[in-house]
């Protein structure tokens, strides 16, 4: 910063009152704080999330204000951002949500959720990236860049080890210092120290005893001080619970979900321990400062006010952009026979089947729902693709209950309070609490007789396309999945059609992975993310052929949950206190590690065509007293079609003195070839490359001995691998 506008802020921290200061530090609405109108000093102007410019809500209760003017752009989730593998398309999902947030008049947009996927049960999982924090790091940082590059905020969330939903504003996380600097806290550090994003959110939770948003280690030793970061930290809506901690330590603003704006514990509690001695001033001012750097970088205070850059949204742009990143993020699963791409010609008839098949995703989740300017469903982009030549029949497959809250608030009203939903009939009306045994056999009923058309209808047809999954009755903030089951009945529904018809390809939308028993009976299976608002437009382009896929999975799917470490090790949907004894031995680091009888590796992900990896080299490299560990290696596009492939490097630490994975994702690049194409890869490795946490140093070391260089298009398909030796003269 430079010292004239270092100045600037000391003048102004000089004229502001001591109450003007605390209107700064706490919300003064529902998305926004107080201003000093006196001193030019505006509001910040806050909103969610991460798919999306949430819509507009009144001031200080939970209603939509309902205008026409707040409809946007709906963005991939986060997942299938991270199923892209592309650091660029990363990006551009970046510049949409930053120029549609300026475009909407908001200063800090609350994302990107980088939080590790530690479980597939947790209800978040879709709004997170991956697994692995090497994936989500080199991800998020473009991400960050990109909404930053419209003068607005990035507020990356929710530091830290906030991997569960249940009793998710009291349970305390239980994290060894290890895991935590190698798993929960690598992609906050890129986030600061490479993204410099302007503000970050603390967590709901508790961190090893004490409330993330209230936790000095946390705030003030890790954040500020080990890693110099000088921006804005605000609080998860409702996350402070202690005056005196929060104003002693770095968090700089704090919002609730609550109107009693000035009950806030940062506003009239503090001013009175203030005025009263208990709390210093110099607290407060140190906030304010905080909050007026950011406004500087943001240009929304200063001498350069005027050059503020201006947004839009609902462009022609963004949607081309949606559009290429849900192209990209698509999975091809399985494709046994080559049944996939299908054919237009000659293709009479086909059925559509499943009620994800016509479900709009944008309007749930929790606070990354968005009011869409317009969302392609599944069918309607298999209607678009086949424009008409082909008769296409909609089954309903599975029956979905509607369900009715309590009042017609918006959910977030109650949110960090218990409340439950009650079911409804089929109708919407409530039969009564005591008529669960009514409820479920008209469930039951329904199931069987929408089951029993979807089974007529797939022998009378040519192919199937059966598109099931989740929905954001599970994938959804506030609650974890209780297993990995799909609900509905949809495995008995996907069983009977395909012994109905073999030639059905199963279509899965979900944000976390789900169990597959009905697997070897599938011969073609197409994996989705919530992938925004052309997402059917997306799939049906996979399915037909006009796109190769090019998806991979940034997490594991196991079988079913008990497998997952963090249950049968480690602890997880506990309501008091959860212990990550599973450590380091996250996703597949521990199923690689343990050999761990899975559905599909992470990073894995099939095309139309394949590829050829050949040629590995690795040199080390020594320039100006660093050294380096040079890796090439050719890919050749062997098939008859264009396409992408993920090209993953994973190090292996031969010798350890120490417990490490089998190995660790530290490279990864995206190639698009023609065929007989070859492109030779190229990736420099640093220290950090082969480092792991040491406790007793208290900083990442790396140790004499062997690493395997491992290349290959999964963590468990390695095409090529050499090993080296790194002596004590390395890395010094």
């Amino acid at each position: 910063m430079s010292e004239k506008d270092a100045g600037l802020i000391n003048k102004l921290l000089e004229k502001l009152t001591l109450e003007e200061k605390i209107g700064m530090i706490h919300g003064a609405s529902l998305f926004r704080t107080k201003g000093v109108e006196r001193l030019g000093i505006p509001s910040l102007k806050m909103s969610d999330g991460p798919m999306g410019v949430r819509m507009e809500f009144a001031d200080t209760e939970w209603r939509a204000i309902g205008n026409t003017d707040d409809y946007v752009t709906y963005l991939p989730s986060n997942s299938a951002i991270a199923a892209t593998w592309n650091r660029e398309l990363a990006g551009k999902v970046g510049e949409v949500l930053g120029e549609e947030a300026r475009g909407r008049g908001k200063d800090i947009i609350l994302a990107p959720g980088i939080n590790i996927k530690r479980s597939p049960l947790c209800g978040r999982n879709f709004e997170y990236m991956s697994e692995d924090p090497y994936l989500v790091k080199e991800l998020t940082v473009p991400m960050i860049r990109g909404i930053q590059k419209y003068d607005v905020a990035a507020c990356v969330k929710h530091f830290a080890a906030n991997s569960q939903e249940t009793q998710r504003l009291w349970v305390d996380t239980l994290v060894d210092e290890r895991t935590l600097q190698e798993i929960y806290y690598p992609a906050f550090k890129d986030a600061v120290k490479r993204a410099n994003t302007y503000s970050l959110m603390g967590a709901y939770n508790l961190l090893n005893g004490k409330h993330c948003c209230e936790n000095g280690k946390l705030l003030d030793e890790v954040l500020r001080e080990q890693w110099g970061y000088d921006g804005t930290i605000v609080s998860d809506w409702g996350a402070v619970h202690n005056t005196q901690a929060a104003a002693e330590c770095s968090l700089d603003v704090e919002m609730n979900i609550t109107n009693d704006f000035d009950d806030y514990c940062l506003a009239k509690p503090l001013l009175e321990k203030v005025k009263s001695g208990e709390i210093d001033e110099l607290c407060i001012d140190n906030k304010v400062r905080n909050i007026l750097r950011m406004m500087l970088r943001l240009h929304m205070i200063g001498d350069q006010v005027e050059e503020r850059k201006a947004g839009t949204y609902n462009t022609k742009t963004h949607q081309e952009a949606v559009l290429e990143v849900a192209r990209e993020s698509v999975i091809l699963l399985k494709n046994d026979n080559n049944e996939l791409p299908l054919k237009k010609k000659g293709l009479k008839k086909i059925a559509v089947i499943g009620q994800n098949a016509v479900q709009i995703h944008s309007n749930g989740g929790g606070s990354a729902e968005v009011k869409a300017l317009y969302e392609i469903s599944p069918l309607m982009g298999i209607k678009k693709i086949l424009g008409g030549n082909t008769e296409v029949v909609f089954a309903e497959g599975y029956y979905i209950p509607k369900r009715c809250e309590e009042s017609d608030q918006n959910w977030q009203a109650t949110s960090i309070y218990d409340k439950s939903l009650e079911i409804a009939d089929i109708t919407g009306e409530n039969i009564g609490g005591n008529s669960e045994d009514r409820i479920e056999e008209r469930r039951k009923q329904i199931q069987d007789q929408l089951r029993e058309e979807a089974v007529a209808l797939a022998k009378e047809v040519e192919v199937v396309i059966l598109i099931g999954g989740l929905n954001h009755d599970y994938d959804v903030e506030g609650l974890d999945r209780e297993h990995m089951r799909l609900p509905y009945e949809q495995d008995a529904l996907i069983r009977a059609v395909l012994e109905a018809n073999p030639h059905t390809i199963v279509v899965i939308y979900a944000g976390a992975p789900i169990e597959m028993p009905w697997i070897e009976q599938a011969d073609s299976v197409v994996w989705s993310y919530y992938a925004g608002m052309e997402g059917g437009t997306a799939l049906a382009e996979i399915l037909w052929g006009e796109v190769n896929p090019s998806g991979k999975l940034p997490e594991t799917f196991i079988k079913k949950e008990i497998q997952c470490p963090a249950h049968f090790i480690g602890e997880f949907g506990k309501k008091d206190v959860v212990a990550y004894k599973e450590g380091i031995m996250v996703g597949y680091r521990y199923y690689d590690t343990y050999c761990t009888d899975i559905l599909f590796p992470f990073g894995y992900g099939l095309s139309y065509t394949e590829f050829l990896y050949d040629d590995l080299k690795v040199q080390l490299l020594e320039k100006e007293n660093e050294l380096s560990v040079i890796v090439e290696a050719s890919i050749k596009n062997i098939g008859n079609l264009e396409g992408a492939e993920v090209v993953q490097l994973y190090i292996v630490d031969v010798e350890a003195s120490v417990e490490r994975p089998l190995h660790e994702l530290k490279a990864f690049e995206k190639i698009n070839l023609k065929p007989e194409e070859v492109h030779k890869i190229h990736f420099v490795l640093n220290e950090e490359a082969f480092s792991f946490y040491s406790v007793e140093d208290k900083c990442f070391k790396v140790e004499d001995g062997a690493f395997m260089i491992q290349v290959g298009s999964s963590s468990r398909n390695i095409h090529l691998e050499e090993e080296i030796i790194i002596t004590r003269n390395y890395f010094k």
